[in-house]
């Protein structure tokens, strides 16, 4: 077990240029950069190293933390971390931060443990909130469509984890158009307005504005979070000059292979050029591009060390 060594918040953790966004046309602000639990905080990870980077976020202004139910590995463990570190260092900024959890993808064995039905969502909070050593989450999404439960009952579940004081708002991640428009309308007549989308947005992945997402998300007040925004790594100099041995394409779990076609390599190289002539990185061009489109609120980042968040909040 680490010996923890007490923290300190910086001082100067809100004067050292974090841009805070208003989220849609809610009284939330969150910063133009989250970090992202997806990878690089389960159990298989260093505690060290999760801690280095929560403290160095919330030392530069990073006040949104997003997990889910099934982040790690193994499934709970990201959340497991963050608690550990909630009761170590981050309990006495609580009111500071802004956390967030899913359910949606498989959690656990059997009928009960995915997809979109009130005893999933419900029981997975309940969990959730076990695991990260917290009373509520500022924020609990529906984590993906379910297109065979009734979508009342998936929102009702939302408006009742709201009503218990389990989460304060509410978001939905990676819904259709259609099922989105009933959400807003469903959510806004039962008093528990949506406040955020959580979709895939980047340079290479421009869906949400295709599909005419992110504009209505715009038009309806609703904020917009964008994750995978360097896709998966895709958009840094990583891939620029072949695959590296340690890379996540070589490993092959999440990003294939066969992905790095000869023209998306040229496009690459082609914006990182453009990216060095700004007098800036591939990865800043990026981020930059997401946040400059009309109603994306912030993006969310991962980050396997506090030299790759460094760079990746500075754009």
């Amino acid at each position: 077990m680490d010996v923890l060594d007490s923290y300190k918040a910086a001082a100067d953790r809100y004067d050292n240029g974090m841009k805070y966004i208003r989220c849609g046309r809610s009284g939330v602000l969150l910063p133009k950069v989250s970090l992202g639990f997806w990878h690089n905080f389960g159990a298989v990870d260093p505690l060290s190293r999760s801690r280095e980077i929560v403290r160095y976020a919330f030392d530069h202004g990073i006040t949104h933390f997003d997990l889910a139910n099934n982040y790690g590995p193994p499934y709970g463990s990201a959340e497991e971390t963050f608690g550990t570190l909630m009761n170590s260092d981050l309990r006495p900024y609580r009111d500071e931060l802004f956390i967030s959890t899913k359910a949606g993808y498989d959690m656990w064995e059997g009928p009960y443990g995915n997809w979109g039905s009130r005893k999933y969502l419900m029981a997975s909070l309940d969990q959730s909130l076990r695991r990260m050593n917290l009373d509520y989450v500022d924020l609990f999404y529906s984590h993906r469509y379910d297109p065979e439960t009734p979508l009342e009952e998936t929102l009702q579940a939302l408006v009742d984890i709201v009503r218990r004081g389990k989460a304060l708002y509410v978001g939905i991640s990676r819904w259709p158009l259609e099922a989105l428009k009933v959400a807003v309308e469903y959510l806004r007549a039962h008093d528990t307005p949506l406040l955020i989308y959580q979709g895939r947005l980047n340079m290479l992945d421009r869906k949400p504005q295709e599909q005419g997402i992110l504009d209505y998300c715009h038009e309806q007040g609703v904020g917009f979070i964008s994750f995978s925004p360097l896709a998966q790594g895709l958009l840094t100099d990583r891939y620029l000059n072949g695959i590296p041995e340690d890379s996540r394409m070589q490993k092959g779990h999440f990003l294939k292979k066969d992905v790095l076609t000869p023209e998306l390599l040229e496009q690459l190289r082609k914006w990182n050029a453009e990216a060095e002539a700004e007098g800036r990185t591939l990865s800043q061009k990026a981020l930059s591009w997401i946040i400059e489109q009309r109603g994306v609120t912030s993006v969310l980042v991962g980050a396997s060390s506090t030299a790759q968040l460094e760079r990746n909040i500075n754009f």
